[in-house]
């Protein structure tokens, strides 16, 4: 463990590399580890872990890990527990991904530029392959090399996220909402749950991996907050705006299917506006004193790229 305070960091003395180096580095450090991590598509049962290695392998932005990596440098963890707390991260993400696209929520056939999991492997595969991811997860954590009171906040920050007070419970709301005429504030506590809290957790599990004090979780937790609700706004214009082929899922969904999202209440314009305020708001969060001197730097360029992104 570094010496330093738990509520502030040491700047690294190393020239930093480029961002897109740096996410391609950690993206395929990141796939190996998965590949390596994940059941053997060739262990029984066959086909339960070829779906789940199909669900995570070989796709996706990885922006959950890469808000982990980022969140733990700035809070001196070591390397071997954030690859298990982004892991963990990740496989509740694409749990997530692999249930909301079967027919009895979304109904999609097309996630990552593939088939869907449901498509590809049977409904009642991809049932259990999202049954499965969610509890290799927590396995993850189980496992993380960490002291017992760091792995029981894992463990209970991701459960949070995932469960009826995060995504599970926002996805509840979003198959309620076509007929429920959202306004702006039950959008907003909608995607908050939905997207936004395993998103948080991902911040401030990369954080709790390096021994992160009180002060320093607030501020990520504002920074997080306000990322997670752009990264929202954002998937809402690219549904707009964004092919198929560019989001590796189906565009025009939403409106297909008379969804209320910030586009629709909003409109194109307002939309952005909002989404680059929060922006503002992720890098005052990181410029409070409670993170002065800590190594900031990838947070804030993740928190660019998510509102520039086009995909």
């Amino acid at each position: 463990m570094s010496a330093a305070p738990h509520n502030v960091v040491a700047l690294r003395a190393a020239v930093p590399a480029p961002l897109e180096q740096w996410m391609q580095q950690l993206q395929e450090r990141f796939e190996a580890l998965a590949a390596r991590q994940l059941p053997e598509g060739s262990a029984e049962p066959l086909r339960l872990h070829q779906a789940m290695r199909y669900a995570v392998l070989d796709g996706g932005k990885r922006i959950r890990p890469l808000l982990c990596y980022a969140a733990g440098e700035a809070a001196g963890a070591a390397p071997a527990v954030l690859d298990q707390v982004a892991l963990a991260v990740e496989c509740v993400h694409a749990y997530s991904l692999v249930h909301d696209d079967m027919p009895c929520m979304d109904n999609d056939v097309l996630r990552r530029g593939k088939p869907t999991v449901h498509v590809a492997f049977g409904e009642a595969t991809a049932m259990l392959a999202g049954d499965a991811l969610q509890a290799e997860a927590f396995a993850l954590l189980g496992r993380a090399p960490v002291d017992a009171a760091t792995r029981l906040a894992l463990l209970q920050e991701l459960a949070e996220a995932a469960g009826p007070r995060g995504m599970c419970g926002g996805q509840a709301i979003d198959l309620e909402a076509p007929g429920a005429n959202l306004d702006l504030a039950g959008l907003e506590r909608m995607h908050r749950m939905k997207t936004g809290a395993l998103l948080r957790a991902a911040v401030l599990m990369g954080a709790r991996a390096g021994g992160a004090g009180a002060p320093v979780l607030a501020a990520l937790e504002r920074y997080a907050a306000a990322v997670g609700l752009a990264f929202q706004i954002v998937d809402d214009i690219l549904d707009v705006e964004g092919s198929s082929a560019q989001l590796g899922k189906t565009a025009g969904k939403d409106e297909a299917q008379h969804k209320t999202t910030y586009v629709s209440l909003l409109g194109l314009a307002e939309a952005r506006s909002r989404a680059t305020h929060l922006r503002q708001a992720a890098d005052a969060a990181l410029d409070e004193p409670a993170l002065a001197g800590a190594h900031t730097a990838r947070l804030r360029q993740l928190a660019a790229r998510i509102v520039e992104r086009r995909s």
